[in-house]
């Protein structure tokens, strides 16, 4: 065996070998020992109270009863089995009757049926733990664990033998596992094996100041009593321990990062305003929220500071970012440099430069629209531009990334719903600074990110919020409804119609090749063409599978007004602004996410009327979907919202990736429940690293070992997002 028991293949583990090891890859993604004792239980069951057969029942978690056997019962194919004439062979359930003077119970096997039989005797007492049901009207346990009384005594009413714990750890599995025959008992024993061979190979991952400072326990006690807790307190210091040693290696590797490029001098200096920003700023026909005044406060700081700006801006659908991006833009200007916006889709792309150049008028700034169906003649003018320096802001898609597209001086890069480019995607962006730095970045989101996953996926980038929407903006209305009550909201829409509005009916498509799909849309296309025909009604349709052409085309025509309703799926979930619409019907409302939901409901509202979100559902629908619903009924608020879906999903990124989408795998803390735990880490790291930026002191020595570790290796966001 090599020298680190953590290290070790799992198949040397006692009771592994390779075929139980092979199942534990496969199913678990666990391949060495150490892995196995980061495996911790999701719950707990406690094995030293007995109850009384006659307070068992079925809605009951797991129970322990202690109990005579009365009689045993063989049965197969056809029924039961003469007990002078067993062949097991031919045996498919044994039914087991136990009483304890209180009731009686049945106990039902299907498997290893004459191990069972030979050893549960007739008239004798043992200890039966399982999870107690109802089959015709009588209480059974299907394949209890059984222990013999002589052992459960020597127990001295504890759950463990060996450990002492009276709390038994429920771990992750699967069906293949425990059809392998690794159930629960098995990996209690697994575990324990484990933490004897490994546990002195171990040494303490926190510094001794930090275990006094944060009252703490050590490694091993937090191991051992993550997996056998002592006592319900002894579990809670062990959870809390891991719990905050992971959120504090996360942040301090991401704070890391940050701390370095903060103190580099970098950053391309910006000290002016300007005379276009300020012709810009004093010819708004309105007043900016207070939000978006500290935001570009912010956002200024960092331009004049010296150091690169990363700064991820969040706001809630109609909050106001783009006015934020538009004068961000003017003072890269104002210093001298050029500045790029990048937008995922080309509606949006063009969406931006519609509103940018409208504000442009009057202030000198040249600005230019590069994307994927721009034509020969435009992009030679652009790229000419852009090469000259005489283009100060450049809106554009992905083609902003060609090879071609050579910027003068790029000082200032704006990706706008960043989480739709890849990581390699951006940093082609960053590469096309020709002044020798890197150019400032603003990462802009309207999908409200919860306060705890910002920090842990942008953990290095500084965050700013426009929690505030603009004056005279209206709520928007949102009710539920099903099939039934179509024909009232073919009226209701008729009528908005009447009054001059316009509605946005949108289909799930979660999938584009999913064919059930685009029948489901195009049903309900004809569905409404039909309720709604021409003349007078006019309605435009837009999906994926369109060219971008037509979809430009279509939804061009319904911004114009020259279409009462737009059928589309969520591809308009971001970009499209039509302060006319003010109906949102989302059909199948049940199949969305509830951010997904509000991004779609932010398509209206965006006028001065008063407007609608109709949320169409099947009329039966899950627990969870419900939930979505009654959540979208009752607040308008972003983050509210996403702070309730990550605890309904998990920590998941919001745009439905699975947790492994952080920056590094969580083994037993969430960022839906441990808020609290994380802003204690994250301070805590702050700490550390505000007196030892580059943990060089010797205190913080087996910190910085731990960070250099493989799984911390995370990608430098900063340069890159």
């Amino acid at each position: 065996m090599e020298k680190n028991a953590i290290d070790t293949d799992i198949q040397f583990l006692p009771g592994v070998g390779p075929k139980r090891a092979a199942m534990f890859r496969n199913e678990l993604g666990i391949s060495t020992i150490g892995d196995l004792i980061k495996t911790y239980p999701f719950r707990y069951i406690d094995r030293s109270s007995i109850i009384p057969i006659s307070a068992a029942a079925p809605d009951m978690a797991y129970i322990q009863v202690r109990a005579r056997v009365v009689e045993t019962n063989l049965f197969g194919a056809k029924g039961g089995i003469d007990p002078a004439d067993v062949r097991f062979n031919t045996v498919k359930r044994m039914s087991v009757k136990v009483t304890d003077g209180s009731g009686y119970m049945e106990l039902v096997f299907f498997k290893g049926i004459r191990w069972m039989y030979e050893r549960l005797k007739p008239g004798e007492e043992y200890v039966f733990f399982g999870k107690p049901s109802v089959f015709n009207g009588h209480l059974n346990m299907v394949h209890p664990e059984v222990d013999n009384i002589s052992s459960q005594d020597s127990k001295s009413g504890t759950g463990d033998s060996q450990t002492g714990s009276r709390m038994t750890g429920v771990y992750p599995s699967t069906e293949k596992l425990r059809n392998g025959g690794i159930t629960g008992k098995t990996m209690n024993r697994l575990m324990e094996n484990a933490l004897n061979l490994a546990l002195p190979d171990i040494e303490e991952t926190l510094p001794q100041y930090l275990l006094v400072e944060k009252g703490l326990v050590p490694i091993h006690f937090a191991l051992r009593n993550i997996h056998f807790p002592k006592d319900t307190a002894a579990l809670e210091k062990a959870r809390y321990r891991l719990k905050f040693e992971e959120l504090f290696y996360l942040q301090l590797s991401l704070l890391k990062q940050k701390y370095i490029r903060c103190r580099n001098e970098n950053g391309i200096r910006m000290p002016k305003i300007g005379d276009a920003f300020n012709i810009c700023y004093n010819s708004l026909p309105f007043q900016l929220t207070g939000a978006q005044k500290r935001v570009i406060t912010e956002i200024r700081d960092d331009m004049k500071s010296g150091h690169q700006m990363n700064r991820l801006l969040q706001g809630d659908v109609g909050s106001g970012k783009t006015m934020v991006a538009v004068l961000t833009s003017l003072i890269a200007t104002g210093n001298g440099y050029q500045a790029c916006i990048m937008a995922p889709t080309e509606v949006l792309a063009q969406q931006h430069f519609k509103n940018i150049s409208r504000y442009m008028a009057g202030t000198g700034v040249k600005t230019a629209l590069l994307t994927g169906s721009s034509r020969a003649s435009e992009r030679r003018d652009i790229h000419a531009g852009l090469e000259d320096g005489s283009t100060g802001i450049i809106v554009g898609t992905h083609a902003l990334l060609e090879d071609n597209v050579v910027f003068r001086n790029l000082g200032l890069a704006i990706i706008d719903e960043q989480h739709r480019f890849g990581v390699e995607q951006r940093a082609r962006l960053w590469r096309k600074s020709s002044c020798g730095l890197p150019p400032h970045v603003l990462v802009m989101t309207a999908t409200p990110i919860p306060r705890t996953l910002a920090m842990t996926l942008y953990g290095d980038l500084d965050v700013s919020v426009i929690d505030e929407l603009p004056p005279g903006r209206k709520p928007i209305q949102t009710i539920t409804a099903t099939e039934g009550r179509r024909y009232a909201l073919f009226k209701f829409l008729k009528d908005q119609i009447a009054l001059g509005r316009q509605v946005f009916i949108v289909y799930p498509l979660i999938f584009e090749s999913e064919k059930m799909d685009y029948k489901n849309l195009e049903t309900g296309y004809e569905q409404v063409v039909k309720a709604f025909p021409f003349p007078p009604y006019k309605t435009a349709i837009v999906h994926g599978q369109q060219s971008n052409e037509e979809k430009r085309f279509n939804m061009e025509a319904f911004a114009a007004g020259r279409a009462d309703i737009l059928v589309a799926t969520s591809v308009i979930e971001v970009g499209v602004d039509v302060p006319n619409a003010s109906v949102m019907v989302i059909e199948s409302a049940e199949r969305f996410g509830l951010s997904q939901l509000h991004q779609l409901r932010g398509r209206v509202g965006r006028g001065s009327e008063k407007s609608y979100c109709i949320l169409m559902t099947g009329n039966r629908i899950s627990k969870d979907s419900r939930r979505r619903i009654e959540l979208m009924c009752a607040t308008e608020n972003g983050f509210e919202l996403a702070e309730e879906d990550m605890k309904m999903r998990g920590p998941g990124d919001l745009e439905g990736t699975q947790q492994s989408g952080l920056p590094i795998s969580l083994n037993i803390a969430s960022l839906a429940k441990d808020g609290m735990i994380l802003n204690d880490a994250r301070e805590c790291a702050q700490k550390v690293l505000e007196e030892d930026p580059k943990l060089m002191l010797a205190k913080n020595r087996g910190l910085a070992e731990e960070i250099r570790k493989e799984k911390y290796k995370i990608r430098d966001y900063s340069q890159i997002s």
